[in-house]
């Protein structure tokens, strides 16, 4: 070993090792530094995810819960509508008076609050500021509404093949009505024109039949004449168009078959099997007379292929605000209890009615849970 001016000259070896030693620990460093990263990235991931996965499942409930806005609270009316309408009441005089079309919004929004009671339990959790920005929210009011058209669809489409089906089976016109291409049905098709026909013409009249057809007129089909597809035996009485109003084999089916399901749908000659909702289910009562199922059933059996609220000289929206003042808007006491009785055998026709009332106690105590409970107690 040599010195120069008295320092000591370092190793080689030494520095190799030194050298050495260094690049080890910035590899273990920059190991460790994308470690570091990879986990804080894992767990940003895991963050969104949980994130999409929260976001997704509230937006799969609106969506469902919005399903139902079509069927039991309004077929046209949008959401923000119906709030807006119950917003403005609580700014008014209580006697200043309400038009027409505000006391139909009002009477949407109590149904929608039946349907949706979280809403409104949301409402009296939130204050102002919250809920008036949930309310702005784009997206709340897109998928309620998506659900709402998402059923109204599937109704629609269901009910294509399913009322062409009954038609089929109950007048067996030749050739039959075909289940999957509407354009055959109509006017043009004589068993479906007849269902059509306002109750005030003769479809029977050859002449009425071809200027039903023709548009002439003195025979434009409009939303202010009753289908006979309503009636009883799909006949009225002009003396009493009253009598025997929604009360169609045709509109049992199609209630049935969008509100239980297609196959109770086979048999309405008889009252339902289930229970007694007209007790025990206000809602049930409530949406029993179909008032959303008579415009599907119009759309079934025309040559419309898809929908829209305007066929030609036909309003469907205006039918269906006709319909709903017949039940909400009756003139009178008397013509209220005739509503309340159409009502009530809707509900019958579809859920059946609760028997269990008629028992005498002869009859209970006679049945076989009674009498066991009898014989356990004689024998202690």
């Amino acid at each position: 070993m040599s010195y120069a001016g008295g320092t000591p000259e370092p190793h080689v070896e030494d520095q190799g090792d030194d050298h050495s030693q260094q690049s080890q620990a910035a590899v273990a460093s920059l190991q460790a530094r994308h470690k570091r990263q990879i986990a804080q990235l894992e767990e940003k991931i895991v963050t969104l995810e949980s994130g999409c996965v929260g976001k997704e499942k509230q937006t799969n409930y609106y969506v469902a819960q919005g399903r139902a806005i079509r069927r039991i609270v309004t077929l046209f009316d949008t959401i923000e509508d119906l709030i807006s309408e119950n917003d403005r009441r609580y700014g008014v005089e209580d006697d200043t008076r309400s038009t027409l079309d505000e006391d139909r919004l009002e009477i949407g929004y109590i149904a929608l609050t039946g349907a949706l009671p979280w809403l409104s339990m949301k409402a009296a959790d939130m204050d102002y500021d919250e809920y008036s920005h949930m309310l702005k929210l784009v997206s709340f009011f897109y998928h309620l509404r998506q659900g709402a058209d998402s059923a109204r669809g599937d109704d629609t489409s269901k009910l294509k093949s399913l009322v062409a089906e009954w038609v089929n089976r109950e007048f067996k016109p030749d050739p039959p009505v075909d289940t999957d291409d509407k354009h055959t049905r109509g006017f043009c098709n004589d068993v479906c024109g007849k269902l059509l026909c306002p109750t005030e013409l003769d479809w029977n009249d050859p002449v009425i039949r071809a200027g039903i057809r023709d548009r002439s007129d003195g025979h434009i089909v409009t939303d202010l004449s009753f289908p006979a597809f309503l009636y009883d035996k799909y006949t009225a009485d002009p003396n009493d168009l009253e009598d025997g109003l929604f009360k169609s084999k045709l509109l049992l089916r199609a209630y049935k078959a969008v509100f239980t399901s297609p196959s109770s749908a086979k048999d309405v000659e008889w009252d339902g099997d289930g229970i007694d909702v007209i007790q025990n289910n206000k809602r049930a009562k409530k949406s029993a007379f179909d008032i959303r199922v008579k415009k599907h059933v119009r759309f079934a059996l025309s040559f419309v292929t898809s929908w829209r609220s305007i066929d030609g000289d036909f309003d469907y929206e205006q039918f269906w605000r006709t319909i709903v003042d017949f039940f909400e808007k009756a003139p009178g006491q008397a013509t209220r209890r005739r509503v309340d009785t159409l009502l009530e055998w809707w509900t019958r026709k579809v859920f059946g009615r609760n028997n269990r009332d008629d028992l005498t106690s002869t009859a209970k105590a006679r049945m076989s849970v009674n009498a066991l409970a009898r014989q356990r107690a004689q024998r202690d």
